[in-house]
Protein backbone atom coordinates (compact mmCIF):
# COMPACT_ATOMS: atom_id res chain seq x y z
CA UNK A 1 0.00 0.00 0.00
CA UNK A 2 1.23 3.52 -1.10
CA UNK A 3 0.20 7.19 0.90
CA UNK A 4 -0.82 10.15 -0.77
CA UNK A 5 -2.84 13.56 -0.41
CA UNK A 6 -5.52 14.39 -2.88
CA UNK A 7 -5.14 18.49 -2.84
CA UNK A 8 -3.05 18.45 0.04
CA UNK A 9 -6.40 17.80 2.27
CA UNK A 10 -7.45 14.46 2.29
CA UNK A 11 -4.84 11.52 3.25
CA UNK A 12 -5.16 8.05 1.32
CA UNK A 13 -3.64 4.22 0.66
CA UNK A 14 -3.89 2.10 -2.82
CA UNK A 15 -2.31 -0.85 -3.79
CA UNK A 16 -1.42 -1.09 -7.22
CA UNK A 17 -4.39 -0.39 -8.92
CA UNK A 18 -5.15 -3.78 -11.58
CA UNK A 19 -7.84 -2.89 -14.31
CA UNK A 20 -10.37 -5.91 -14.04
CA UNK A 21 -10.28 -6.35 -10.48
CA UNK A 22 -12.97 -5.36 -7.94
CA UNK A 23 -12.33 -2.32 -6.09
CA UNK A 24 -13.16 -1.85 -2.08
CA UNK A 25 -13.60 1.71 -1.14
CA UNK A 26 -13.46 1.56 3.10
CA UNK A 27 -14.73 4.67 5.29
CA UNK A 28 -13.85 4.20 9.18
CA UNK A 29 -15.47 6.06 11.82
CA UNK A 30 -15.55 9.39 13.93
CA UNK A 31 -12.46 10.17 15.89
CA UNK A 32 -10.35 7.13 14.14
CA UNK A 33 -8.68 6.61 10.56
CA UNK A 34 -7.65 4.32 7.82
CA UNK A 35 -5.59 2.37 10.51
CA UNK A 36 -8.96 1.24 12.10
CA UNK A 37 -8.67 -0.46 8.47
CA UNK A 38 -4.65 -1.95 8.29
CA UNK A 39 -5.51 -5.39 8.61
CA UNK A 40 -8.38 -5.66 5.94
CA UNK A 41 -5.94 -4.44 3.75
CA UNK A 42 -3.23 -7.11 4.58
CA UNK A 43 -6.41 -9.74 4.47
CA UNK A 44 -7.59 -8.45 1.01
CA UNK A 45 -4.58 -7.87 -0.10
CA UNK A 46 -1.72 -10.96 0.47
CA UNK A 47 -4.82 -13.51 1.49
CA UNK A 48 -6.44 -13.19 -1.26
CA UNK A 49 -3.95 -13.05 -3.69
CA UNK A 50 -4.16 -9.38 -4.45
CA UNK A 51 -7.41 -10.02 -6.27
CA UNK A 52 -8.38 -6.29 -4.96
CA UNK A 53 -7.92 -2.82 -5.70
CA UNK A 54 -8.02 -1.20 -2.44
CA UNK A 55 -8.51 2.44 -1.09
CA UNK A 56 -8.78 3.58 2.30
CA UNK A 57 -8.95 7.37 3.30
CA UNK A 58 -8.82 9.72 6.20
CA UNK A 59 -11.72 11.67 6.23
CA UNK A 60 -11.38 15.40 6.93
CA UNK A 61 -10.04 16.25 10.24
CA UNK A 62 -9.02 12.73 10.93
CA UNK A 63 -6.10 11.20 11.16
CA UNK A 64 -3.71 12.58 8.22
CA UNK A 65 -5.94 14.50 6.38
CA UNK A 66 -6.79 18.51 6.94
CA UNK A 67 -8.63 19.64 9.74
CA UNK A 68 -11.48 22.60 9.22
CA UNK A 69 -12.02 25.24 11.99
CA UNK A 70 -16.21 25.26 11.55
CA UNK A 71 -18.45 22.86 12.32
CA UNK A 72 -20.27 23.64 8.83
CA UNK A 73 -16.98 21.90 7.24
CA UNK A 74 -18.42 19.40 9.07
CA UNK A 75 -21.32 18.49 7.39
CA UNK A 76 -22.15 15.22 6.12
CA UNK A 77 -22.53 16.28 2.71
CA UNK A 78 -18.73 17.96 3.12
CA UNK A 79 -17.63 14.09 3.70
CA UNK A 80 -19.60 12.59 0.74
CA UNK A 81 -18.08 15.11 -1.77
CA UNK A 82 -14.50 14.57 -0.23
CA UNK A 83 -14.85 10.26 -1.23
CA UNK A 84 -16.35 11.78 -4.91
CA UNK A 85 -13.19 13.84 -5.41
CA UNK A 86 -11.16 10.79 -4.30
CA UNK A 87 -12.89 8.26 -6.46
CA UNK A 88 -13.25 10.70 -9.32
CA UNK A 89 -9.50 11.67 -8.71
CA UNK A 90 -8.88 8.09 -9.37
CA UNK A 91 -10.75 7.10 -11.77
CA UNK A 92 -12.79 4.38 -10.70
CA UNK A 93 -15.84 4.06 -12.01
CA UNK A 94 -17.73 1.49 -9.96
CA UNK A 95 -16.75 0.04 -6.53
CA UNK A 96 -17.88 -2.03 -3.49
CA UNK A 97 -18.33 0.82 -0.28
CA UNK A 98 -17.56 -0.81 2.87
CA UNK A 99 -17.75 1.84 5.90
CA UNK A 100 -17.77 1.58 9.83
CA UNK A 101 -19.78 3.48 12.46
CA UNK A 102 -20.11 6.33 11.75
CA UNK A 103 -18.67 6.43 8.28
CA UNK A 104 -22.10 4.41 7.71
CA UNK A 105 -23.65 7.99 7.43
CA UNK A 106 -21.51 9.25 4.80
CA UNK A 107 -21.49 5.75 2.91
CA UNK A 108 -25.59 6.68 2.65
CA UNK A 109 -24.99 10.45 2.21
CA UNK A 110 -22.60 8.90 -0.71
CA UNK A 111 -25.40 6.95 -1.92
CA UNK A 112 -28.29 9.66 -2.53
CA UNK A 113 -25.45 11.22 -4.77
CA UNK A 114 -23.83 8.93 -6.68
CA UNK A 115 -25.84 5.59 -5.57
CA UNK A 116 -24.90 4.48 -9.53
CA UNK A 117 -21.06 4.08 -8.98
CA UNK A 118 -21.57 2.13 -5.89
CA UNK A 119 -21.62 -2.02 -7.33
CA UNK A 120 -22.89 -3.64 -3.53
CA UNK A 121 -22.83 -2.47 0.01
CA UNK A 122 -20.98 -3.50 3.16
CA UNK A 123 -22.25 -1.57 6.31
CA UNK A 124 -20.41 -2.74 9.95
CA UNK A 125 -21.80 -1.01 12.91
CA UNK A 126 -23.88 1.84 11.28
CA UNK A 127 -24.99 4.52 13.48
CA UNK A 128 -28.36 4.98 11.82
CA UNK A 129 -31.22 6.52 13.38
CA UNK A 130 -29.65 7.64 16.65
CA UNK A 131 -31.22 10.81 16.56
CA UNK A 132 -34.13 8.59 17.95
CA UNK A 133 -32.56 7.58 20.69
CA UNK A 134 -32.96 9.28 24.55
CA UNK A 135 -29.52 9.78 24.37
CA UNK A 136 -29.34 11.38 21.59
CA UNK A 137 -31.73 14.10 23.55
CA UNK A 138 -29.49 14.21 26.04
CA UNK A 139 -26.81 15.06 24.67
CA UNK A 140 -27.43 17.08 21.95
CA UNK A 141 -27.62 19.91 23.38
CA UNK A 142 -24.40 19.39 25.23
CA UNK A 143 -22.68 19.32 21.65
CA UNK A 144 -24.15 22.10 20.50
CA UNK A 145 -22.89 24.28 23.44
CA UNK A 146 -19.49 22.50 23.34
CA UNK A 147 -19.14 23.48 19.73
CA UNK A 148 -20.05 27.17 20.15
CA UNK A 149 -17.58 27.58 23.37
CA UNK A 150 -14.89 25.72 21.56
CA UNK A 151 -14.96 27.83 18.39
CA UNK A 152 -13.86 30.83 20.53
CA UNK A 153 -10.59 29.24 22.04
CA UNK A 154 -7.35 28.61 19.52
CA UNK A 155 -7.10 26.31 16.99
CA UNK A 156 -4.52 23.99 15.50
CA UNK A 157 -5.12 22.84 11.91
CA UNK A 158 -1.95 20.25 11.91
CA UNK A 159 -2.75 17.00 10.67
CA UNK A 160 -2.15 14.37 13.57
CA UNK A 161 -1.23 10.67 12.59
CA UNK A 162 -2.52 7.02 12.75
CA UNK A 163 -3.82 4.88 16.37
CA UNK A 164 -2.26 1.77 16.37
CA UNK A 165 -5.20 0.00 16.84
CA UNK A 166 -3.20 -3.49 17.74
CA UNK A 167 -2.37 -2.15 20.90
CA UNK A 168 -6.01 -2.12 21.65
CA UNK A 169 -7.43 -5.10 20.98
CA UNK A 170 -10.35 -6.67 22.45
CA UNK A 171 -11.19 -3.05 23.73
CA UNK A 172 -14.74 -2.71 25.02
CA UNK A 173 -16.90 0.80 23.87
CA UNK A 174 -15.99 2.71 26.90
CA UNK A 175 -11.86 1.96 26.88
CA UNK A 176 -10.95 4.90 28.28
CA UNK A 177 -7.06 4.34 26.92
CA UNK A 178 -8.24 3.88 23.36
CA UNK A 179 -11.18 6.63 23.10
CA UNK A 180 -8.59 9.12 24.46
CA UNK A 181 -5.75 7.66 21.87
CA UNK A 182 -8.74 8.43 18.97
CA UNK A 183 -9.84 12.16 20.49
CA UNK A 184 -6.07 12.93 20.37
CA UNK A 185 -5.07 11.46 16.95
CA UNK A 186 -8.28 13.86 16.03
CA UNK A 187 -9.17 16.24 18.63
CA UNK A 188 -12.02 17.02 20.76
CA UNK A 189 -13.46 19.77 18.76
CA UNK A 190 -13.37 17.32 15.26
CA UNK A 191 -14.63 14.61 17.09
CA UNK A 192 -17.70 16.65 18.56
CA UNK A 193 -18.52 18.14 15.77
CA UNK A 194 -18.48 14.73 13.71
CA UNK A 195 -20.46 13.17 16.82
CA UNK A 196 -22.98 15.82 16.32
CA UNK A 197 -23.63 15.05 12.93
CA UNK A 198 -24.60 11.41 13.98
CA UNK A 199 -27.50 12.63 16.48
CA UNK A 200 -29.18 15.53 13.74
CA UNK A 201 -32.92 15.24 13.54
CA UNK A 202 -35.20 13.15 10.92
CA UNK A 203 -32.03 12.26 8.89
CA UNK A 204 -33.32 11.19 5.34
CA UNK A 205 -31.49 7.74 4.33
CA UNK A 206 -33.36 6.27 1.49
CA UNK A 207 -32.81 3.34 2.44
CA UNK A 208 -35.58 1.97 -0.09
CA UNK A 209 -34.11 3.80 -3.14
CA UNK A 210 -30.92 1.08 -2.50
CA UNK A 211 -30.86 -1.67 -5.07
CA UNK A 212 -27.40 -3.23 -5.49
CA UNK A 213 -25.82 -6.09 -3.12
CA UNK A 214 -26.13 -4.90 0.35
CA UNK A 215 -24.72 -6.27 3.65
CA UNK A 216 -25.39 -5.69 7.21
CA UNK A 217 -23.12 -6.55 10.06
CA UNK A 218 -23.32 -5.79 13.66
CA UNK A 219 -21.89 -6.75 17.08
CA UNK A 220 -24.34 -8.20 19.49
CA UNK A 221 -23.33 -6.42 22.53
CA UNK A 222 -23.59 -2.82 20.90
CA UNK A 223 -23.95 -0.18 23.57
CA UNK A 224 -23.56 2.88 21.19
CA UNK A 225 -25.92 2.14 18.68
CA UNK A 226 -28.70 -0.52 19.22
CA UNK A 227 -28.63 -3.94 17.44
CA UNK A 228 -32.15 -3.46 16.65
CA UNK A 229 -31.05 -0.47 14.52
CA UNK A 230 -29.48 -2.32 11.91
CA UNK A 231 -31.86 -5.13 12.10
CA UNK A 232 -34.51 -1.85 11.14
CA UNK A 233 -32.34 -0.75 8.33
CA UNK A 234 -32.03 -4.27 6.91
CA UNK A 235 -35.36 -4.48 6.93
CA UNK A 236 -35.54 -1.28 4.33
CA UNK A 237 -33.36 -2.54 1.95
CA UNK A 238 -34.48 -5.19 0.01
CA UNK A 239 -33.20 -8.04 -0.12
CA UNK A 240 -30.30 -7.19 2.16
CA UNK A 241 -28.26 -9.77 4.32
CA UNK A 242 -27.90 -9.28 7.70
CA UNK A 243 -25.10 -10.93 10.54
CA UNK A 244 -24.65 -10.28 14.06
CA UNK A 245 -21.51 -11.40 15.41
CA UNK A 246 -21.72 -12.83 18.85
CA UNK A 247 -19.67 -11.36 22.28
CA UNK A 248 -18.73 -8.18 20.31
CA UNK A 249 -20.01 -4.58 20.99
CA UNK A 250 -19.57 -1.39 18.28
CA UNK A 251 -15.66 -2.26 17.86
CA UNK A 252 -16.66 -4.76 15.26
CA UNK A 253 -13.85 -3.47 12.80
CA UNK A 254 -11.18 -4.29 15.79
CA UNK A 255 -12.41 -6.76 17.78
CA UNK A 256 -13.89 -8.93 14.79
CA UNK A 257 -11.29 -8.74 12.05
CA UNK A 258 -11.60 -12.79 11.12
CA UNK A 259 -15.51 -12.78 11.16
CA UNK A 260 -15.60 -9.62 9.59
CA UNK A 261 -13.52 -10.34 6.44
CA UNK A 262 -14.81 -13.67 6.16
CA UNK A 263 -17.92 -12.44 5.98
CA UNK A 264 -16.96 -9.69 3.47
CA UNK A 265 -15.27 -11.91 1.28
CA UNK A 266 -18.37 -14.34 1.77
CA UNK A 267 -21.13 -11.69 0.72
CA UNK A 268 -18.43 -10.76 -2.40
CA UNK A 269 -18.37 -14.19 -3.70
CA UNK A 270 -21.66 -14.99 -3.44
CA UNK A 271 -22.75 -12.02 -5.46
CA UNK A 272 -19.73 -12.13 -7.74
CA UNK A 273 -21.65 -12.67 -11.57
CA UNK A 274 -23.77 -9.39 -10.37
CA UNK A 275 -20.94 -7.14 -9.24
CA UNK A 276 -20.10 -5.39 -12.78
Amino acid sequence: MKEYLLKNEIYYRTNEFTPGKLTLVFIHGVSGSSSAWWPYEKIFENEHQNKYNILTYDIRGHGKSKKFFHYSDYQIEKFADDLHDLVLHLNIPKFILISNSFGGLIHLEYLKLWRETVMANVFTSPEIYLYETFVAKIIRPVLKGFTWIRSLLPFNPKPRGHVDYSKHLNSTDWDIKRNLADMMNTTLLVHFYTLRQSLILNQKYELEKINVPTLIIHGEKDSMVPLKKSINMSKAIKDSEFISIQKIDHNTAHNAVKEMSEAIESFIEKNRSMLK
